[in-house]
């Protein structure tokens, strides 16, 4: 209830209910409440403030909310040893788990601010871009399992929250200014959202960078078995990221290339994740992932990342296409259910702890090598294979002019 209220209800507005009904109703602020009452109602609160701690521990990053908390476990455990413990226990696990949000944030920051375009480096120090992925890695099983560690990393630090948080932005943006102030509550959602963007402009511009033919077909072959590894593993986000990388225009007009590979195993991935009768291949694929988690012995077994753009919009639609309240007015707690059955089911796989071993060089690539932006990426598909009709030369030239010539 606690996921879906926040559609009904601001988080603080909550707490402050909660604190309301304590201090005041129950008297808690009296020195002459006896024990026995505090006694009563203390469990209940502090089994309430220990599960919203645990599953949404950023809603304490709005001071008004920590505020509230401090008060709260203040008073319960000046009244009584018993619970002193308690809430100690559970103010340090919290401060445990903010302090590592915004570690993460701070390296995230890091990393993006380390991003250049690849263009620009080309330009300015042609020798510093004369690495590729296979000088890096030229394993795919390898490969694989580092773009696992970057998923589940990612994932970890995604709030069930922030995709009611997403919704309700959209729904109350208009007529209401507090939401606002909880943009940033959404930022690790959006992060996840941008990695994938970025593998798939890496895919592209590790495809297009090489002059010959016979390399750009050798690129494509190892991301193709790239994929097919992630999907062995369960990983569905970074395979469908290279998938969505393959088939960007500059990529996938290079036809010269394409002649020299093997497609007959792309061929079987795009299959899997054909977008056609609502991505009946790949959901089907999801429940077997799902089914082989929920029965592992290994924690190999037990890996599920979805195709996470495709797990938004179907909360989204669900959020979208039933009412919050029933024609009688009354809550409509069948959506309620669906909803959190759905987070709850992303809440079990963003705990997965992944077995791989780190390899640090790789990593760093995968996260920090400049990429092409699309307009790069067209020049460079072109001057690999020149353009084919009157369009298509005509935004080489201009692409030549303004990207060649820009200083």
């Amino acid at each position: 209830s606690q996921r879906t209220s926040r559609l009904f209800i601001h988080p603080y507005e909550l707490m402050s209910k909660v604190c309301h009904l304590c201090v005041d109703q129950q008297r808690l602020t009296d020195p002459q409440a006896d024990k026995a009452r505090v006694r009563k109602i203390a469990p209940k609160i502090l089994q309430l403030l220990t599960e919203w701690t645990e599953t949404f521990p950023y809603d304490f990053r709005d001071e008004r909310i920590m505020k509230s908390l401090k008060e709260l476990t203040h008073r319960l455990s000046s009244g009584d040893e018993l619970y002193r413990k308690a809430v100690q226990q559970m103010t340090q696990t919290l401060i445990r788990k903010l302090t590592t949000l915004s570690q993460y944030e701070e390296a995230l920051a890091k990393i993006n601010s380390s991003v250049t375009d690849r263009l620009t480096v080309l330009k300015t120090k042609p020798q510093s871009i004369q690495r590729d992925i296979l000088t890096i890695c030229s394993d795919p099983f390898i490969l694989a399992q580092q773009l696992t560690h970057i998923e589940l990393e990612r994932l970890s630090y995604i709030g069930p929250e922030e995709f009611v948080q997403a919704f309700v932005q959209k729904d109350l943006l208009d007529n209401d200014k507090r939401c606002f102030g909880d943009h940033k509550k959404a930022s690790n959602l959006e992060a996840y959202v941008e990695w994938f963007n970025r593998l798939s402009y890496l895919v592209a511009t590790e495809i297009c960078m090489p002059v010959k033919k016979k390399h750009r077909a050798r690129v494509i072959e190892f991301f193709i078995d790239v994929a097919r590894e992630c999907f062995n593993i369960g990983n569905f986000n970074s395979l469908m990221a290279i998938i969505t990388g393959m088939n960007m225009s500059p990529v996938s007009r290079l036809k010269k290339t394409w002649g020299k590979v093997k497609t007959a195993k792309f061929d079987i991935l795009e299959h899997q994740m054909d977008p056609s009768s609502n991505f009946y291949n790949y959901r089907t694929a999801l429940r077997g992932a799902t089914q082989r988690s929920i029965t592992a012995h290994s924690s190999r077994e037990k890996i599920v990342i979805p195709f996470f753009s495709l797990l938004i919009k179907d909360i989204y639609f669900l959020n979208e296409g039933c009412a919050n309240r029933l024609l009688n007015g009354q809550v409509n707690f069948e959506k309620f259910w669906e909803l959190a059955k759905q987070v709850m089911e992303f809440m079990t796989w963003k705990k997965v702890e992944c077995p791989f071993d780190r390899d640090r060089k790789i990593l760093q690539y995968l996260l920090t090598a400049p990429v092409f932006s699309e307009d790069a990426l067209y020049l460079a598909s072109y001057e690999s294979e020149g353009p084919e009709n009157n369009m298509e030369k005509d935004r080489w030239k201009s692409l030549r002019s303004s990207l060649l010539n820009r200083t």
